[in-house]
């Protein structure tokens, strides 16, 4: 294992008593003359450098959002190595290698491109290098941290949504017992975890049957609201004043916006407003806000707009489409992909719920939850941010009521979403009455679209969310 020192002849004299060592007698060299020799340590493998490959949508470069591990660690393959994120989404990047964390090449929130080294694995000699990685020198190891890498723990297998997950709930991933593919520890794994912990009920998927409404006896009682009017608190943030110009670089996903919105604009757009009574609409969520918040999701407007624009978006598919750079060809898409525009604090994001036409209601709020929550987190991943096929952004949440909305290319259209305001109205019979109002507005592709389709489907819209009841007879 470690020989100090040997001293030999015809035969081996001495061995120092320090060492206890186990060699081979053919492997040294005799001869007849005493003969004093030192054998240093030498490691058991060799270091290749992990290069960042190609993460797709044409990216180059990334930045370093978190390190998962650091220099000394072992790591397996499939571990998670950090997080970076691009211009487009976040992404986490795993070993393709067991080994041991011999060097980081960058600092937190330096950039990394593509097909350069992220970092440095000692790996086992015997099992060899794959051909694109390049192998460095091996710098000597001593017996010491050489026994100290071997009888470190078992490393746990799981995401960073998973860590993270068990970290906001104080449970060390060592006590859970994983399901998932090399014993791989599952959001589930963490939930069940923490039910038998607890003793609480974990609230069904949304695929689970359907909870019939409680009786009006027993309904949540909503919160008393302030009826006084809310007078919005700016933000109390120290101000620094240096005096001195300050230059950043445009990054991230501010460096996205830079670019989608310069082809935006080459769009010709069309612009349409509207108001919509949303009385029925606020009577109807309230009463199954309850509902959904016993199965474990959070009910907001948002998921009866996305419906009711899938729903209109199935008798004008026109603006469920895309049109191609040299203007020749138009692609109706099959799936409603809807987009919903989040402000973070990594910039303007627009993640998109999947196939909204095959949705309910319930699950459209459930995937909504899901969104917001890794937006919030600056983890929302390349196939959450792609693939949209139309957007709604709802400007309301900060307190506007008119915007004009800016199409995302490929698509061809978008809406803008006010704030709800009490205001008064008439009814057929001429008395005034109480109404909660939305505006509107929405941008369409006028290379395609006219102002006649983009009302029609902006009159079908607004009559789903005016009459709820309306939209069980083309509910799928």
């Amino acid at each position: 294992v470690c020989i100090h020192r040997v001293r030999s002849c015809s035969s081996i004299r001495f061995i120092k008593s320090k060492y206890v060592c186990v060699f081979d007698k053919s492997a040294l060299k005799f001869s007849h003359q005493q003969r004093l020799f030192r054998t240093s340590a030498v490691s058991c493998g060799q270091i290749v450098q992990f290069k960042l490959s190609d993460i797709g949508e044409g990216i180059t470069e990334v930045t370093v959002k978190e390190w998962y591990i650091k220099e000394g660690d072992s790591v397996s393959q499939f571990d998670s190595i950090c997080e970076v994120q691009s211009d487009k989404a976040s992404v986490t990047i795993t070993s393709r290698y067991d080994g041991i964390i011999r060097k980081l090449h960058y600092n937190l929130d330096e950039i990394a491109y593509v097909g350069k080294p992220l970092v440095d694995i000692e790996i086992d000699a015997s099992k060899g290098v794959a051909p694109e990685e390049d192998v460095v020198e091996t710098p000597p190891m001593s017996h010491e941290e050489h026994t100290h890498q071997e009888i470190k723990g078992h490393k746990t297998l799981a995401t960073p949504a998973v860590r993270r997950l068990a970290m906001e709930n104080n449970i060390k991933l060592s006590e859970v017992v994983g399901t998932g593919k090399d014993n791989r520890i599952l959001k589930e794994d963490i939930l069940n975890y923490l039910a038998k912990q607890t003793g609480a009920i974990l609230p069904p998927s949304p695929k689970a049957e359907i909870i019939p409404p409680l009786p009006k006896s027993e309904t949540v009682p909503a919160a008393p609201k302030d009826k006084a009017r809310k007078i919005p608190v700016s933000v109390s943030r120290p101000i620094v004043f240096s005096g001195k110009d300050k230059t950043e670089p445009i990054s991230g996903f501010h460096k996205a916006m830079v670019k989608t919105m310069s082809a935006a604009l080459k769009i010709p757009h069309f612009g349409y407003c509207d108001e919509v009574d949303l009385t029925q609409l606020v009577q109807l969520r309230e009463e199954l806000k309850p509902v959904a918040q016993i199965r474990g999701v959070k009910l907001s407007f948002m998921p009866f707009f996305i419906k009711a624009a899938s729903l209109g978006l199935l008798q004008y598919p026109i603006l469920n489409a895309s049109l191609d750079e040299g203007c020749q060809n138009v692609t109706y898409k099959a799936s409603h992909n809807i987009g919903v525009a989040m402000d973070t604090e990594q910039g303007l994001i627009v993640p998109n719920v999947k196939n909204v036409q095959v949705c309910s209601v319930f699950e459209i709020a459930s995937e909504l939850n899901r969104l917001q929550s890794l937006g919030s987190a600056g983890q929302l991943g390349t196939n959450d941010l792609t693939g949209g096929t139309f957007t709604l952004s709802n400007i309301g949440t900060i307190g506007g009521t008119y915007a004009k909305p800016v199409i995302l290319p490929p698509e061809v259209a978008i809406g803008a979403l006010g704030k709800i305001q009490v205001l008064p109205r008439f009814n057929g019979k001429g008395e005034v009455f109480k109404a909660q109002i939305m505006n509107v507005s929405w941008s369409a592709d006028h290379r395609i679209i006219d102002g006649a389709t983009m009302a029609r489907f902006s009159n079908l819209w607004k009559s789903y969310l005016e009459n709820p009841a309306s939209m069980l007879l083309d509910l799928k």
